[in-house]
């Protein structure tokens, strides 16, 4: 009789198959040739035949680790794992790991969809996937766009909810408190917030050319704009030039003029008039006043046609690249001054640009603007909404606000443009620019010859309209 073998006994036999022995036992012992009794060979029920061909999983290894077979698997059906019958009670007729199973095949309605990423059919990316991925990111894009822009909103909207239900007095006849900056902080989040000017700032340079310098002048959008301006030169402000050949034909040059007009034209104008009338057409940039910047669209236009911001490291880099730069000393001042003070020069600063003339050794060409003053006559400068777009002044003209988007059009007054004698700076050393008497000297001597050409234009006029 075979005995049962609880552990690992050297002097023990082999246990047949119909015994009682653990089925761990069973499975890990290899199978090894031996001489059964007759009576245990009829106690061993017969096994049921497997249909598969393939050879049965070995005890001391996993089903998972079966070899899958070298062909690519055909996308099947796969089954949940509660329909999948187990390998110990019931026969399986093939043998495949789980990890060995192809994915399943996605549905029509997903292999429509586009994705972020394009897809890619055997290592190489499709084209109408890329199509259809790029279309994705655009729609995200446009729709990332329209929720920034509903805080905004919504945060206005509800600003100026509350400054039209705050009542303006009690029953009591005692004016009830009411906050005066709410008007101002609206206006303030509609038209400066950081979304609108990125908004407006993309479609001002929507169009631009691939030919822009270092301080954005488009010369492509110059050229667009262009018989524009021709015409306010030629047929509407009809300007007249004296004394144009006194700029050099080359050479780093610096004109200094009045800064008129409640609406400045002026640097346009001379643009027009170096490109028009001087013999060798020199282009001319124009520094204009900081706060224009940051107006939405405006500062943008006006860069792109060839202005710069003003400041001593801008005015510097284009004289140093023997550039033609026109610089207006009266700044904010000179645009903001009522028509009754028209063409009374207002003070030039600290004399900045005579120390920068000294400095780059650069020749200055004081230049009278007659007419300007007319276009937009100034009655008043309006604090509230100035302090509203966050600007210096709003103009108060007699055509604006009064003909709303119409007051806007410049009266046709006749121009003249005047270009004085060259103010030469090689007899000055660096270190004059430190000294305060002789740029202060210097300064005042250049405004004076600038006003005395504008009283003897003056009395030259005989109408505002005709010359």
């Amino acid at each position: 009789m075979a005995r049962r073998v609880l552990g690992d006994d050297p002097f023990a036999s082999s246990i047949p198959e119909g015994a009682s022995a653990p089925e761990e036992k069973a499975k890990t012992d290899a199978p090894k040739k031996r001489s059964i009794p007759p009576k245990a060979r009829k106690s061993v029920p017969p096994k049921a035949p497997r249909k598969s061909k393939a050879p049965p999983p070995q005890a001391d290894e996993p089903v998972a680790r079966v070899a899958p077979p070298p062909a690519p698997l055909p996308v099947i059906e796969v089954p949940s794992l509660s329909d999948v019958p187990s390998p110990v009670d019931e026969p399986v007729e093939e043998t495949v790991g789980a990890a060995d199973l192809p994915p399943e095949a996605p549905a029509a309605e997903e292999r429509a969809a586009p994705t972020d990423a394009p897809r890619a059919a055997d290592g190489e990316e499709s084209l109408e996937d890329t199509i259809r991925a790029l279309e994705a990111r655009l729609d995200k894009l446009l729709e990332g766009s329209r929720e920034q822009a509903q805080p905004i909103l919504d945060r206005v909207s509800d600003k100026l909810r509350a400054v039209a239900s705050a009542p303006a007095a009690r029953g009591d006849g005692a004016s009830e408190a009411r906050d005066e900056a709410a008007p101002y902080d609206v206006a303030r989040d509609l038209f400066a917030s950081q979304y609108y000017l990125r908004q407006w700032g993309r479609v001002a340079m929507r169009d631009r050319s691939e030919e822009v310098d270092e301080f954005g002048f488009d010369p492509s959008y110059d050229a667009r704009w262009r018989p524009f301006f021709d015409f306010l030169y030629e047929r509407w402000w009809r300007v007249d030039v004296e004394g144009i050949e006194n700029v050099p034909a080359e050479g780093r040059v610096a004109l200094v003029a009045n800064h008129s007009g409640a609406v400045p034209y002026d640097g346009i104008m001379l643009a027009a008039a170096m490109r028009r009338e001087h013999p060798s057409a020199r282009p001319l940039r124009w520094l204009a006043e900081d706060f224009v910047s940051h107006l939405p669209f405006m500062g943008a236009y006006l860069t792109r046609l060839g202005a710069v911001r003003a400041c001593q490291e801008n005015a510097e880099r284009l004289l140093r690249k023997e550039s033609c730069v026109a610089m207006f000393p009266e700044g904010v001042k000179g645009v903001s001054k009522l028509f009754r003070d028209r063409y009374k020069l207002q003070r030039f600063g600290r004399g900045g640009h005579i120390k920068l003339a000294i400095r780059t050794r650069t020749p200055l060409v004081p230049v009278s603007i007659v007419g300007a003053e007319e276009t937009h006559p100034l009655i008043a400068p309006s604090g509230v909404v100035a302090r509203m777009l966050g600007v210096p002044y709003v103009p108060i003209t007699p055509t604006f606000p009064l003909l709303g988007a119409a007051g806007l059009v410049p009266l046709p007054s006749k121009w003249r443009i005047v270009f004085g004698e060259p103010m030469p700076m090689d007899a000055y050393g660096p270190d004059a620019a430190d000294d305060e008497v002789l740029v202060g000297r210097l300064n005042e001597k250049l405004r004076g010859t600038i006003q005395d050409t504008l009283d003897r234009a003056l009395r030259q006029r005989r109408s505002v309209f005709s010359g």
